[in-house]
């Protein structure tokens, strides 16, 4: 039997936990546990879940698979909220303004949505701490169909209409500041990671529809682009090096992009198409829910099938 060695030109790391970012491949022994692991990449696929209460579109997205949320959109009394535990949808405490075409990010506990229409344009802010949505400090712009990234203490905020913009903000938990702007002024753009590590993702039309920017806390940098459209809102998920893009554009969309820091790579579709939807998670575990292409109530968990294996223990 050939040598592990003579096959990949390595041997086995000896380590005494497991490697915590591994690539496809890779195999170690755990000296703690006394085990000889490996890691192994399987495609990714969505599974249909629960549906939400009340079926929309143009509403915020936040949150994990198993504690998400969404608030506001059109179709539905549009300051509706409602939290998702990985099983159900319960609807709770509507937000203050109802509105649509925002911006936010954060968990289902700790949530920052900011600007949209009600109409009209607005740049109101809300903060929501699992319970209550609270108003807090306006955006210095009025601005629908941006992005976010962060949670209520530290945000970001930027591109979006009207006219396109490229402005971001910064959200210090009490004021908005106006910082450096995009590369490309864009709108029906999505973010994700935080206030010093973001993502921007997709846009409005040719060629921001495939764009994507990194922020470092101080400037944007454009990066790789996706492979597929990504205009109206095509939700994102994960941190500023691991995300996931899902559906998107006019018509609706199936595709799913996973990013691992440096390029996009093409995953295995959704079961139903979406445009105008919500979502978030991370880059192995996310979800999206309802939309403006039927069925408008639906929800969809992604799986990355990545795990590590253990081989054999001592």
């Amino acid at each position: 039997m050939p040598e592990y060695k003579s096959i990949k030109g390595l041997t086995i790391q000896e380590v005494a936990s497991d490697p915590p970012a591994p690539i496809e491949g890779q195999v170690w022994y755990n000296t703690t546990t006394s085990a000889l692991k490996g890691y192994i990449n399987n495609p990714g696929s969505w599974a249909t879940a629960n549906d939400v209460n009340t079926g929309r579109y143009s509403m915020m997205g936040t949150g994990t698979q198993t504690a998400g949320l969404i608030a506001g959109g059109l179709g539905a009394p549009t300051g509706q909220t409602e939290t998702y535990n990985g099983t159900s949808w319960t609807e709770v405490n509507d937000m203050n303004t109802t509105r649509y075409n925002m911006g936010g990010d954060g968990t289902q506990t700790d949530t920052l949505f900011f600007g949209g229409q009600t109409p009209p344009t607005v740049a109101l802010t809300e903060s929501w701490n699992g319970t209550n949505w609270t108003e807090v400090n306006d955006l210095n712009t009025a601005k629908y169909h941006l992005a976010g990234a962060g949670n209520s203490t530290a945000a970001l905020a930027f591109g979006g209409f009207f006219p396109l913009l490229a402005e971001t903000e910064t959200w210090n938990g009490t004021n908005w500041t106006e910082v450096n702007n995009l590369n490309t002024a864009r709108a029906y753009v999505r973010g994700c990671g935080t206030n010093t590590a973001a993502l921007a993702v997709g846009g409005n039309e040719p060629p921001t529809e495939r764009a994507t920017e990194s922020w470092n806390g101080t400037n944007w940098t454009t990066v790789g682009s996706l492979n597929s459209p990504g205009s109206r809102h095509r939700a994102t998920a994960g941190t500023q090096t691991a995300a996931l893009a899902m559906g998107g554009r006019p018509g609706g969309s199936r595709s799913t992009e996973s990013w691992n820091g440096t390029s996009w790579t093409v995953e295995n579709d959704l079961n139903d198409v979406k445009t105008l939807h919500g979502g978030d998670g991370s880059s192995t575990s996310a979800f999206v829910a309802a939309g403006d292409e039927s069925p408008f109530t639906s929800t969809e968990e992604w799986d990355a099938g990545i795990s590590t294996k253990t081989f054999s223990t001592g």
